[in-house]
């Protein structure tokens, strides 16, 4: 969809126009005309009173079409990116008009363009059918630059390449498949890619990854991502788990948890997708990103419960739940991204269940090697507009990983705080300096539709990672 601005409009002729209303019936600045042309027995017969949620689309005075949408009682940038996550849906027709951008809130261009572009998100790759409603070719706003309307389209439309990454199935989205698909969306940028194949892997001695690769006849790849403008003075180093498809190993998962694991890689879709984000906005701050990925499948040569695995850097692993896999590919992630020495490292993974449980599905988890680091990744998701939770990195539960045979083991083996434990085990990798670990098991998936979010993949981190790269590219 291409989203344009356009000075003030009176006119509108048969164009849907995009309005805001305020609950209780006001009409939100700047859609007064529209609003005020409406009958008002018929928002009354609809039971339209801007409540957050409602969309109605009705005939206006002038003859034309009102797409009204609830704003709620507060006008805020997360009301009002998600009133246009709402409206864009209602939409019947090629063009649209939009008026939500002369709401006067500090960005709410950036709101509403972000709500247009992530809520209009379909993935309809594998459907034969005709799509009875598809989204609008195009949408003005009215009173928008278009520079701040560019600006803030880079990062809606990353999170919806993450989206895409996330959403497509485990049987066409091998480790290379992704690797290629990740080097061709990063050309044009000043992004470099490297692939790493199985021999590079195997000559590198990424023991952890080889281990969870070995079930699988689909080789695993790793993908190295640089970007390093002139004058960068920060350096950011970032690691996704890329697990292509997760069966859960020889400690196979049950089928029902099994359906969404092509998802399993959202944490690597979403580090691609900001890196290649922050190249395309040029921010002035240094990225170096890696992703492994690979199948965790069941096959003659899959590593077993019992077995040990010796990663690039640290401590070696006993196996006791092959299913605690994406642990062991990142540890073999942090220890390549300590290679190039950066200031502060990230990693983003669909993790633990046990994030889920605490958080639900709508709240990310973050831990931090100290309050320091965990404030700037919880103010970074806060303008992002994504969910973010702090958990502690309880020391006193590292004991429970001690192993009798190996350095550490991979589980606990207690059903009790397994996304403490998980950090715990990374923080092992991550090296002394500062150091951030998001478990977007929950809200990587979305299991409705409303606002900006749309069922299925979410993007969820993308936006985050954006945000903290522009905030550590002005200020330490």
């Amino acid at each position: 969809m291409e989203i344009g601005a356009v000075e003030q409009r009176d006119e509108f002729g048969d164009i849907p126009v995009i309005a805001g209303v305020i609950a209780g019936g006001q009409a939100a600045p700047g859609s007064e005309s529209v609003v005020e042309s409406v009958e008002a027995s018929l928002l009354e017969v609809g039971g339209f009173s801007g409540k957050p949620g409602q969309v109605m689309t009705v005939p206006t005075g002038g003859g034309g079409v009102a797409v009204l949408v609830g704003m709620g009682e507060e006008l805020t940038f997360e009301s009002v990116r998600s009133a246009a996550g709402n409206a864009v849906r209602a939409v019947k027709g090629e063009t649209a008009v939009c008026l939500l951008a002369l709401i006067p809130l500090d960005g709410a261009v950036r709101a509403v363009v972000e709500g247009l572009a992530l809520g209009s998100y379909r993935f309809r790759t594998y459907k034969t059918s005709e799509d009875e409603s598809p989204p609008p070719v195009r949408i003005d706003l009215v009173g928008a630059d278009q520079v701040d309307v560019d600006e803030a389209l880079v990062g809606a439309e990353a999170t919806n390449l993450a989206r895409d990454w996330s959403n497509t199935p485990a049987m066409d989205q091998a480790p290379s498949v992704i690797a290629g698909a990740i080097e061709e969306a990063s050309a044009g940028t000043a992004a470099e890619v490297e692939i790493w194949d199985e021999a590079r892997i195997r000559t590198e001695k990424l023991g952890a990854l080889l281990g969870v690769a070995s079930g699988s006849r689909r080789p695993p790849v790793l993908v190295l991502m640089r970007y390093q403008p002139d004058g960068a003075e920060y350096h950011v180093g970032l690691v996704g788990k890329g697990v292509t498809f997760d069966s859960g190993g020889l400690s196979l998962k049950s089928s029902s948890f099994m359906e969404d694991m092509k998802g399993d890689m959202a944490g690597g879709a979403a580090v691609a997708a900001a890196v290649i984000a922050i190249a395309r906005l040029e921010l002035p701050i240094k990225i170096t990103a890696v992703i492994p990925f690979t199948d965790n499948a069941v096959g003659g040569d899959a590593v077993r419960p019992g077995d040990v695995l010796r990663p690039v850097d640290g401590p070696t692993i006993e196996v006791l739940n092959t299913d605690a896999e994406g642990r062991l590919i990142l540890a073999d992630g942090l220890g390549v991204v300590r290679r190039f020495d950066p200031d502060l490292i990230v990693d983003v993974a669909t993790l633990t269940g046990a994030a889920k449980v605490a958080l639900g599905e709508k709240i990310a988890a973050v831990f931090g090697s100290d309050s320091t680091v965990a404030d700037r990744l919880l103010g970074a998701a806060s303008r992002s507009g994504e969910d973010l939770w702090e958990l502690p990195l309880f020391k006193d539960y590292r004991k429970s990983l001690d192993s009798n045979i190996a350095d550490i083991k991979n589980i606990t083996g207690s059903r009790y705080g397994g996304a403490i434990a998980a950090a715990l085990f990374l923080s092992e990798y991550a090296g002394d300096g500062d150091w951030a670990h998001l478990d977007i098991a929950g809200p990587s998936l979305r299991s409705e539709t409303y606002g900006e979010h749309v069922k299925g993949a979410s993007g969820m981190a993308v936006r985050t990672l954006i945000e903290l790269a522009r905030d550590l590219s002005t200020s330490r």
